[in-house]
């Protein structure tokens, strides 16, 4: 629970303080600074917000019916397999041109004023934000109310994404982003299919679903996951030592589905470079 923590906190932290960074890059290059006491209360608020989401889910729904927050859990767990499959093609597609993208916004924002560079900013790292924050509570529901180990997975993440990101703007580290997205991509995907499956399972023990005692398999005598090797398999993979046949079906159907179109290559227009190994770390 921890791995898969700290890779969806990598992952989330690194690409909103990758655009944090090019915004200030391009404040700093342009001679703006002064603008720079905008972008960090937007920074903060998003963070906050962020910060706040998560917990309101995490803690409030202790309150719920067990029926109402396995409803709850099952259908937040999906929509955080939404938000991940789409986070993994967005940055696919987006990480050509992200830094163009933002610095266009950041000029029209400056020629309106210090409130649109504020809620540029603070839009800019929200959704990163509420993305977390919906994975986080997902993370609580799979690790069955142990918030310890999602938060630390998620606290190791970010940490390491907002050191990295520091590194590349100061040149320090040079790096295929590219590669590095694709990676932590194909192991997101495995990552989200087992979210999935455990979000099916929460809506099965809500009654929403039927199917809960069709079981795949059970391998509660070969592959428990009170063992240290079930519990690194439902800490990365979210494996379930007895998997509900919707359950084994959702899984094999999202791999196989997903993980060819994200791994596709991408087609590249004729006008269009190739991006640059330390994503505009000082552009």
């Amino acid at each position: 629970m921890v791995f898969s923590s700290a890779l969806i906190g990598l992952r989330e932290g690194l690409e909103a303080a990758l655009v944090v960074s090019i915004l200030v890059a391009f404040l700093v290059k342009t001679q703006r600074r002064q603008a720079l006491r905008f972008v960090w209360p937007g920074v903060g608020a998003a963070v906050l917000l962020s910060v706040g989401v998560g917990a309101i889910l995490t803690y409030s729904t202790a309150q719920l019916s067990f029926e109402h927050q396995e409803l709850l859990g099952g259908t937040l767990s999906i929509v955080a397999v939404v938000f991940v499959t789409a986070m993994i093609f967005w940055m696919r597609k987006a990480s050509r041109h992200i830094a163009a993208e933002l610095r266009g916004k950041m000029e029209d924002a400056l020629k309106v004023g210090p409130a649109a560079v504020l809620l540029l900013s603070f839009l800019a790292v929200g959704r990163e934000g509420l993305e977390t924050a919906v994975f986080f509570y997902s993370a609580v529901q799979t690790a069955q109310s142990d918030t310890l180990q999602p938060l630390i997975g998620f606290v190791i993440g970010i940490a390491a994404a907002i050191v990295l990101a520091y590194l590349l703007y100061r040149g320090a580290v040079r790096f295929n982003l590219a590669k590095f997205f694709t990676i932590t991509g194909v192991l997101l995907v495995f990552v989200a299919a087992g979210v999935l499956g455990y979000g099916l399972h929460d809506l099965q023990e809500a009654g929403f679903i039927p199917g809960l005692t069709t079981l795949a398999f059970d391998a509660s005598s070969t592959l428990p996951e009170t063992s240290w090797y079930g519990a690194l398999l439902k800490g990365i993979f979210n494996y379930s030592q007895q998997t509900t046949v919707l359950q084994a079906i959702a899984w094999v159907v999202y791999v196989a589905i997903v993980l060819p179109l994200f791994l596709k290559p991408a087609r590249k227009n004729k006008t269009e470079a190739a991006p640059a190994a330390p994503a505009a770390a000082k552009e």
